[in-house]
């Protein structure tokens, strides 16, 4: 085979592989699954944000029940039930006190003034008589509405309504009375005064609307009184008539502001959440398709602005997910890179998240509000905690509270129920601080009793809040919280295999079980190959350490060590940790066969972790740990049979490279790192501190020079990390071995005496 050919065979090899996982990095892909995502969040919470419509006509009849989506007022049944409890307050009147009395005391003095004056004739005393008296009347009425303005003890419109009552009702004296006034003595006029007063006094001192009634009957109080003089009788009873006005005034501000009073205490005509606007087979009435057009029901309703809202809550969850995405997070601030599958996996389990609230929501209304404490919510924190990490369910949790506190809701006064968000984010972040660390199934089972715990916690707590204490309401909420708790840890355990299988998800629980020695594949390692076994648990160590130095997964890289050789089991006497007591077989063979055979392990590891249907992940660290290194030894051993033989060689370095693939992950990259360097070591006698350092950087550099990690995103920085990792574990691994430099200069100063 020629260098080209073997070199194309690799490049069409890398295509392939770069073809098949493609796109897990595809950025176009990943904005297909945030349209995706926006899409199918969009058609979650629409429903519980965006009334349904009818089809329906006016006059027509309704094929099926129309309920009211949100509580819904009737304005114009309401506008006329408020009327009508308007109408049904009568008028209000205000007893106004005119002090007619004092009128008639006016009246009288003057014309006793008059009288007594004996420089005025008779004529001029009946001329005024016929001025002043009149306009007492007037003046009286003119002073009280002043005095009231001023003191503020009437409203202006009462004021007004006396004066145009007063007005209308005003007697008039007949013109024969002035001419019998100048007649009288004092001492009629003292009488008369006194008689008079005591009249007006008694017909007014009840409320008096009608000031006619009044008057007619002072002619029977005059002839009753001690008065004898018909003359006098005549005065008396026409002075009391015009002096007499009505003290009961329509007060119609008291009236205005009774009836808006009536009008405000009238309770609304609602129709409330889900209650039947129209019942199937009704006529839509002309009122109630007015009603359903007040309360966009109707299909040429878009509801457009609603609709756009809802859109752009999804956009902005998406946006900060994608945000999250490639921001960096964790410890050692790695960038840590989400692969599509994952964000389709974030998808599907979110989306499962909010399928289960829509069911619990079924049962969900607003006289029955307690249902939704039963919801699974933590279903999807645990998940992506197992299956992707705890960050991203940290995340997650903010999109769940979110949409169930719009699903749940069912309440009319608004859009979100604070109460099932704020649970939600209690027991979502329970469930993710239960299970981060769980290494097995049972650990799910805990991890749901302590989310049943703290959710009937803040459940508690939300009705101490609200100072519900109602007994049974309460003790269903926290027995509702508590079985919610159950019954996420039931979801998960029945779900994750799901997961695990069709997207080849290696969780914890699961490196957990692979790495236990009573696996089939482990036993037949440890039987068949001992020494494998054990250089593979120290590799395992090793790896282990290093990746969690740069923040890569090192339950996987122990896991992945433990399997990495598991091809040797086919020819277990071809490698060196297997042959105690036995000649190496590498010895009597042909270089390029014994290239073959050692190649053949990572191949032949791959094939026997598929067959027994190990995650790929584990298939690809046994596949690549090597990458595509040369195996110098063979290729030097071939070189010098070729010049002991007089022949030119047929081959290249490149002939004595394993076929591949490079790393491509960073977990498969420090298996090889921890693989090569753990063998290296164990090949020194007495390795020193110095040794063991320049062979770390040894092998790291002649690998870095060899191309081998520039498909796995391994950076510099952090292969000194790894370096630095092996070397602390190799010191504490080989103690007891190691020379340290002290030591290293007592032998010599022992050597030389």
């Amino acid at each position: 085979m020629s260098k080209t050919t073997k070199s194309d065979q690799e490049q069409n090899k890398s295509r392939l592989l770069v073809a098949a996982t493609g796109w897990r990095q595809s950025k176009a892909m990943k904005w297909v699954f945030m349209a995706l995502f926006v899409i199918l969040f969009y058609l979650n919470l629409a429903p519980h944000i965006i009334p349904e419509t009818y089809n329906i006509t006016e006059n027509s009849i309704s094929d099926k029940d129309i309920k009211a989506p949100t509580q819904i007022r009737d304005e114009k049944a309401t506008r006329a039930a408020e009327e009508q409890a308007a109408n049904a307050i009568e008028d209000i009147y205000s007893n106004v006190g005119l002090r007619n009395v004092q009128l008639v005391e006016s009246i009288f003095l003057r014309i006793e003034g008059l009288n007594a004056d004996d420089q005025v004739t008779e004529q001029n005393k009946i001329d005024i008589y016929r001025t002043e008296i009149p306009s007492f009347y007037d003046k009286h009425i003119a002073s009280f509405v002043e005095t009231s303005l001023a003191n503020e003890t009437y409203n202006e419109l009462l004021l007004e309504e006396m004066q145009r009552l007063t007005a209308d009702q005003k007697y008039t004296i007949p013109e024969e009375t002035f001419y019998k006034l100048p007649k009288l003595t004092q001492e009629e006029l003292v009488e008369m005064r006194l008689v008079a007063k005591e009249i007006v006094r008694k017909l007014t001192i009840d409320e008096l609307r009608d000031a006619e009634t009044a008057r007619m009957q002072v002619a029977e109080l005059v002839n009753l009184s001690s008065i004898s003089n018909r003359t006098a009788r005549e005065i008396v009873s026409e002075m009391a008539r015009f002096s007499i006005t009505p003290n009961k005034f329509l007060d119609r501000t008291a009236t205005d502001e009774a009836r808006e009073e009536a009008r405000l205490n009238t309770q609304p005509i609602i129709y409330k959440e889900n209650e039947v606007i129209v019942k199937r087979g009704e006529t839509i009435t002309p009122d109630t398709y007015n009603l359903l057009v007040e309360a966009n029901l109707l299909q040429d309703t878009e509801h457009n602005w609603a609709k756009l809202g809802v859109f752009l809550v999804a956009l902005l969850i998406a946006t900060f997910l994608y945000i999250y995405f490639t921001q960096k997070i964790g410890t050692h601030q790695q960038h840590v890179k989400y692969s599509n599958s994952q964000l389709f996996m974030l998808l599907l389990i979110t989306l499962l998240n909010l399928g289960i609230m829509q069911i619990i929501a079924l049962i969900q209304s607003e006289t029955n509000n307690i249902a939704g404490f039963l919801v699974p919510a933590a279903l999807g924190a645990m998940l992506i905690t197992l299956l992707i990490d705890e960050h991203l369910a940290l995340a997650s949790t903010f999109i769940s509270s979110i949409g169930g506190a719009i699903i749940l809701n069912s309440s009319s006064t608004g859009l979100f129920d604070y109460k099932f968000g704020f649970y939600i984010t209690v027991i979502s972040l329970a469930a993710i601080y239960s299970i981060k660390h769980a290494s097995q199934r049972s650990a799910i089972l805990k991890a749901g009793i302590m989310v049943s715990i703290i959710g009937s916690l803040s459940v508690l707590t939300l009705y101490l809040m609200m100072e519900q204490l109602e007994r049974m309401p309460l003790m269903y909420s926290i027995g509702l919280a508590f079985g919610g708790g159950l019954l996420t840890s039931v979801l998960v355990i029945g779900i994750m295999p799901f997961f695990e299988v069709s997207f080849g998800i290696l969780s914890a629980l699961k490196l957990v079980e692979l790495s236990s020695p009573n696996h089939p594949l482990l036993r037949k390692l440890l039987t068949e190959t001992p020494g494998t076994y054990h250089h593979s648990v120290m590799v395992g160590n090793l790896a282990e350490a290093a990746a969690e130095a740069i923040g890569a997964n090192g339950l996987l890289c122990r896991v992945g060590a433990f399997y990495h050789d598991i091809g040797k089991t086919k020819r277990p006497s071809y490698f060196i940790e297997n042959q105690n007591n036995m000649e190496n077989p590498h010895d009597t063979i042909d270089p390029m066969l014994s290239k073959s055979i050692i190649v053949a392990h990572a191949k032949d590891g791959a094939d026997m972790l598929k067959a027994y249907n190990i995650p790929k992940p584990l298939r690809d660290i046994a596949e690549q740990h090597h990458g595509t290194t040369s195996l110098k030894f063979f290729y030097y051993k071939a070189l010098k049979q070729a010049e002991e033989a007089g022949v030119e060689p047929d081959f290249t370095e490149d002939d004595f490279r394993y076929p591949g693939p490079k790393a491509q992950s960073k977990e498969a990259a420090v298996v090889g790192i921890a693989d090569c360097i753990e063998a290296a070591v164990r090949s020194l006698r007495n390795p020193t501190i110095n040794q063991v350092e320049d062979m770390i950087h040894k092998i790291i550099k002649s690998r870095v020079d060899d191309n081998q990690y520039n498909e796995c995103d391994l950076t510099m920085k952090e292969l000194d990390k790894i370096a630095q990792s092996l070397k602390e574990s190799l010191m504490g691994i080989f103690h007891s071995r190691i020379e340290y430099p002290e030591d290293t200069k007592a032998k010599d100063n022992d050597k030389e005496s």
